[in-house]
């Protein structure tokens, strides 16, 4: 049984930008991260040791962005599938960055990146 799981809406802080004025503190993001993998014998045997931790995920996540220092949203992005695929039991993955405030009229830009081991 492949089984969807989302990390919503986690809000963290990095330094990300092209212009020097962005690079001189951190701002805000939030990530979206979506994954896929074969849960059958979790959900069978109601265990969390064949599952998907995805606290320990979202740990990993928070100790990679919040001390990196991005110049684009598209490489915070891809960093952050890349660190998700690192999950042998992961079959496939979207990772959604979102920076806020970054267009004068817009609530946020945003980049969505995705990977799969699927055939």
């Amino acid at each position: 049984m492949l089984l969807s799981l989302k990390i919503k809406d986690l809000r963290l802080r990095c330094v990300i930008g092209l212009h020097d004025w962005e690079r001189e503190k951190m701002q805000d993001v939030v990530l979206n991260v979506e994954f896929q993998y074969e849960a059958g014998e979790a959900i069978r045997a109601d265990a969390v040791e064949h599952a998907v931790d995805y606290k320990a995920l979202t740990k990993k996540i928070i100790g990679a962005v919040e001390p990196a220092r991005f110049r684009m949203l598209e490489s915070l992005a891809a960093a952050v599938l890349e660190l998700v695929m690192q999950e042998p039991r992961i079959a496939s993955a979207r990772v959604e960055v979102d920076k806020p405030h970054s267009l004068r009229f817009a609530d946020s830009v945003s980049a969505t990146v995705s990977a799969s081991r699927l055939p």
